[in-house]
């Protein structure tokens, strides 16, 4: 079988975590086949429709770094791949189920139908949904009343009796009674747009989509299209279910556990591969004993039975590790291309690229996100502001002692040779123990005059990068400052 998918998102909002969980396990099932990825979106809903949400779409696809074989953009066999530009099918199909007595035309206004709501809710009955009471028209009262101009919808015939069932990839036999199923659902509107059930069935016919994987707040859906496809006499694709992703609190994913679109992930300063990597995992096993994949490997390894039936738990910690696990991967050309906008968003101006690169290795292995770089390398960049007096006292010293500790210091860094950096520090300790001082409390006020914290990179490979004349300037500015 040529396996056939597709990722068919509502253009309405900017790609969230769940619809790339969803895109990222169809493509890596149909590369792991050798199949094909298909795009499709499904504009139907107009009033939230925006060209920004299209856009948005093609952008976190391409900083992500996977994409799909057929598609708007692509074009292909199936074409065109955007709903909006298929009414004609829709309706088509919506009129050929009517004909061979699979659906009906409706005429019950909003009028009628919004007083059988609130009839429903108040008698607190458990019949909720349309009452068929159009099922039974006549089709030749239907053809007067739709030539006479009045407006209609179509709606499916759904089975007043037994079951429907399917067999789902994951996990297994499904079976709803028709009495639970929506009753008679709308295929198309009066309008002549098609509901999303219809357009979705209709287009995973034509573009032969063997596989639906999607996520498991679809099975309710799932027991409609079945009957659907049977009043087409069409043969269903294959369902596969993936598990839901909630937070740690057990509920759906949403913005209360923190950042879910992935342009939140891109400006908060993830790795498009930590976040490749991660989501892969959310509901689904590779190799034990080994946790960073290339997208080359997920493809090769992916499987349906891999995947968990039971939730995915989105842990922002464990994101976090894979993505400081990434940054330490890439070379220091490499890292300073990632990291240079998040330097220029934040004000700061690179001097030169051999610069930028040679702090790398600074910061690299202390960065958890690209967005922590800024604060970590503004030092090396802008003159630090003069630090609190408390942060330059070593503990149980005073002022004067910090300001005797800089002074020493500032009579021997001018004579090291920052290039060696070993021969540099055994200069500081010899300074401390002739002026009987520990090696840490002497370098401790140092560290904050030149890097204006007491947290920093490392120090002399820091008074290596700004040079001896700028670093020495910058003890003696603290020494004016604190005196």
């Amino acid at each position: 079988m040529d396996v056939r998918v597709r990722y068919a998102p509502s253009p309405t909002g900017n790609q969230h975590i769940g619809g790339v969980r969803t895109a990222l396990f169809n493509y890596l099932y149909a590369r792991s086949l050798g199949g094909t990825f298909i795009l499709r979106l499904e504009d139907t809903d107009r009033t939230r429709y925006a060209d920004e949400y299209v856009q948005n779409l093609y952008d976190t696809f391409s900083w992500l770094g996977f994409s799909w074989d057929e598609g708007p953009d692509k074009g292909g066999p199936c074409a065109p791949y955007i709903q909006s530009e298929r009414f004609a099918l829709y309706k088509e199909h919506a009129e050929k189920l009517v004909a061979a007595g699979q659906a009906y035309y409706c005429f019950c206004d909003e009028d009628r139908l919004s007083k059988l709501r609130a009839a429903q809710e108040e008698g607190d009955s458990s019949d909720l949904g349309y009452d068929r009471h159009c099922r039974k028209l006549d089709p030749a009262e239907a053809a007067r009343r739709l030539a006479a101009g009045e407006k209609a919808v179509i709606r499916l015939k759904i089975p007043l009796e037994g079951s429907t069932s399917f067999q789902d990839a994951l996990l297994g036999q499904i079976e709803w009674k028709n009495e639970d199923v929506s009753p008679d659902p709308v295929l198309l509107k009066s309008d002549g747009f098609p509901t999303y059930h219809l357009a979705n069935i209709v287009d995973d016919h034509f573009m032969r989509i063997t596989h639906v994987l999607r996520a498991q707040e679809w099975i309710p859906s799932a027991p409609m299209h079945v009957i659907m496809y049977k009043a087409f006499g069409w043969e269903p694709p294959v369902f596969c279910h993936l598990p839901m992703v909630l937070g740690q609190d057990g509920h759906k994913l949403s913005k209360r556990h923190g950042a879910t679109s992935v342009n939140e992930f891109r400006k908060g300063g993830y790795l498009p591969e930590a976040l490749i990597n991660y989501v892969a995992h959310l509901g689904c096993s590779f190799e034990e004993g080994r946790d960073l994949f290339p997208l080359s490997d997920l493809e090769r390894l992916f499987k349906i039975d891999r995947i968990n039936k039971a939730p995915a738990i989105f842990d922002y910690q464990k994101l976090e590790w894979f993505n400081g696990q990434y940054i330490r991967m890439k070379d220091d050309s490499s890292l300073a291309a990632l990291v240079r906008p998040f330097l220029e968003a934040a004000g700061l101006k690179v001097p030169s690229e051999d610069f930028l690169r040679a702090a790398m290795p600074l910061v690299r292995e202390r960065l958890h996100f690209l967005t922590d770089a800024p604060a970590m390398m503004r030092y090396l960049l802008e003159e630090p502001p003069l630090a609190a007096k408390e942060d330059f006292i070593p503990k149980k010293q005073d002022l004067s002692r910090a300001i005797e500790l800089l002074r020493a210091a500032a009579m021997v860094l001018p004579s090291c040779d920052i290039k060696d950096i070993p021969a540099c520090e055994a200069a500081f300790r010899a300074k401390a123990e002739e002026i009987g001082a520990k090696f840490g409390d002497l370098m401790m006020p140092v560290r904050v005059a030149i890097t204006g914290s007491k947290v920093s990179p490392p120090l002399f490979e820091s008074i290596q990068l700004l040079g001896l004349a700028k670093a020495t300037a910058r003890i003696e500015a603290a020494i004016a400052g604190l005196s």
